[in-house]
């Protein structure tokens, strides 16, 4: 990882441990609350990508009725994107996942899934793009759970574990 203080801002910011673990807490209450179990520690790695790049967050369906399949083949270039940007936030994923171990927001379980330990305080209305964020985190982790296993969803995103 880089020195934080040789960061830029900007991805000091976005790509921070502190969001990225509240992210892949987030995901892990929908996948949770679709599932009865935690969300395999891989799918962090699809989470991240899928919300945090505006592109990508904002042409998720509106609800987990879309089959993943059908939504990659409707949307070519982000799929085709998808990949690298995966690749480009494996670091930050692994940072965020120490850090939300290491703060209580996040838990594993046996055979390497991860349950959320956070809870938003009661009244913290969080600003428009930090909620919507938080959101699709949420929409993500129900939709992921819906999916076959984590091998079709990375096969159906073009990536590997």
């Amino acid at each position: 990882m880089t020195v934080w203080a040789d960061r830029h801002p900007i991805s000091a910011a976005m790509l921070n441990p502190a969001l990225i673990s509240v992210v892949l807490a987030t995901a892990a209450q929908g996948y949770d609350k679709e599932s009865d179990q935690g969300m395999p520690w891989a799918m962090a790695f699809i989470v991240a990508p899928m919300v945090l790049h505006r592109p990508t967050r904002q042409a998720l369906p509106a609800s987990t009725r879309t089959h993943l399949a059908a939504w990659a083949g409707q949307h070519p270039v982000i799929r085709a994107g998808f990949p690298a940007r995966a690749q480009a936030l494996a670091d930050a994923v692994k940072e965020g996942t120490r850090f939300g171990l290491a703060h209580d927001a996040l838990a594993l379980e046996s055979q390497g899934r991860v349950r959320s330990t956070f809870r938003r305080p009661r009244g913290f209305k969080p600003p428009a793009e930090l909620d919507q964020i938080l959101r699709k985190a949420s929409l993500t982790g129900r939709w992921l759970a819906k999916a076959e296993s984590p091998a079709t969803v990375f096969a159906v995103l073009g990536v590997a574990p």
